[in-house]
């Protein structure tokens, strides 16, 4: 009998049909919190059914949000909120919690957090959210574990973020737009996830220019916002996944719903790979049949496929670039610049029986098409869980993939999904 929090998948089966995104895990988190910035009802349609999500919706009612949950909406009411009641132990079970650290500080004036928990990735440091809620006039303490924020008298202020982080860039975002005063963000986050947060607070009633770019301008209200309704955008990061999956799969799989502006970045990276779509209309569809070959730099130079910031190639899509990599004729370097530990999966596709070449934390030298074989391996963390489902699907055999609980903090009904365009993944009872 397959194991509680495991799935058995039967590798070699090329895969046909239709995939719709979900809607942003990494848009949605902040997005739930930014409710504690009204008194008013916040409705936000096509929260991704997710982990995270849940863990984050039980977070907010700890604090005294009242949620009425329906489908494909979720209504958030935070008429009453005490920053002295939230579950430490639900904060520290999701990195999403530094997310309440803004909205908190800016209205009620104090809050205390755990250090927040989140996947395994290396360091993920949180200087930058304290150095830009300082910027606003928070004193930030470390006491017995935790952290204390206390700014009774926030105003608006210029900053330069010391790097371009997502969730800094979010934070510091949704205090300025309710404290008085104009707030000029420098070296901000320009992820599609930090735009989608930026429209919701517009409909709110902020007032925030150059969403998308490096510099944000916030003109602070001085009061709270109002209440409004939002439907969360696809997420780019599963987009992804789905475009190295079925480039390595698929037979021809269409993905509904997709922006050009999303795929351009991504495409960057794993074009080099040989990867291969075409637009129609608002969707993509992704080459299959297995034939990709790797696209050397001038010369003949063996082609790099390194992270960066947006509109940089995501470093959630460097699992899926290594094991798309695998499949794909020719060498490529895949460098992961951000995170020291997110490359430590590969040895987990080595026994599958990939080549691949560890270099350091941050580079591993791939050598394809591998023919991998089944194996029992254990998922680390949610996008190198992804990567090793992907080359589950390709590999010849059966696998067995434990601890997917991590894949389904991010993707949401994957195995359904997956199911219907022909896979054949068989899942444990419920964890």
């Amino acid at each position: 009998m397959l194991a509680q929090d495991s799935w058995k998948v039967e590798g070699g089966v090329r895969l046909r049909g239709t995939l719709r995104p979900a809607g942003s895990k990494n848009a949605s988190l902040p997005e739930l919190a930014a409710c504690l910035l009204t008194d008013r009802p916040v409705r936000l349609e096509g929260l991704p059914a997710i982990r995270d999500v849940r863990s984050m919706l039980n977070l907010l009612a700890s604090l005294g949000v009242e949620i009425d949950d329906q489908p494909d909406a979720v209504t958030l009411t935070a008429s009453r909120v005490d920053p002295s009641r939230l579950d430490f132990a639900s904060a520290r079970a999701i990195r999403a919690s530094i997310l309440l650290a803004g909205p908190l500080l800016a209205r009620c004036g104090r809050l205390e957090l755990p250090p927040p928990g989140g996947d395994v990735i290396g360091r993920r440091r949180l200087d930058s959210h304290f150095i830009s809620l300082e910027a606003l006039g928070a004193v930030v303490d470390h006491f017995r574990g935790s952290y204390r924020f206390e700014g009774s008298s926030l105003a608006g202020t210029e900053m330069l973020l010391d790097e371009p982080s997502v969730t800094a860039t979010e934070n510091v975002m949704m205090a300025a737009s309710v404290v008085p005063g104009r707030t000029v963000v420098y070296n901000a986050a320009c992820e599609p996830n930090v735009q989608d947060l930026a429209l919701l607070l517009q409909k709110m009633g902020a007032v925030i220019e150059g969403a998308g770019t490096n510099r944000l301008v916030i003109e602070g209200r001085g009061s709270l916002l109002a209440g409004a309704t939002h439907r969360v955008a696809p997420d780019h990061i599963e987009i992804g996944s789905f475009i190295g999956l079925a480039a390595c799969c698929g037979d021809g799989i269409r993905i509904t719903g997709v922006s050009p502006s999303i795929t351009g970045p991504t495409m960057n990276g794993l074009g080099k790979l040989g990867v291969r779509i075409a637009h129609d209309g608002e969707d993509i569809v992704v080459e299959g049949g297995g034939n990709l070959e790797v696209v050397c730099d001038r010369g003949g130079a063996i082609p790099t496929v390194y992270d960066a910031p947006w509109p940089g190639f995501s470093p959630d899509l460097t699992s899926t670039a290594v094991v798309t990599a695998t499949q794909a004729n020719g060498m490529s370097l895949i460098f992961e610049k951000m995170f020291e530990s997110r490359l430590f999966f590969v040895d987990k596709l080595v026994a599958m029986g990939a080549s691949i070449i560890m270099c350091d934390p941050h580079r591993v030298v791939v050598a394809g098409p591998s023919r991998l074989h089944g194996t029992d391996v254990v998922s680390p963390d949610i996008r190198a869980g992804m990567a090793l489902l992907t080359a589950a699907l390709c590999a010849d055999g059966s696998s067995v993939i434990r601890n997917v609980h991590q894949i389904e903090r991010g993707y949401e009904n994957l195995v359904d999904r997956l199911r219907g365009l022909g896979a054949m993944i068989e899942a444990g009872p419920p964890a």
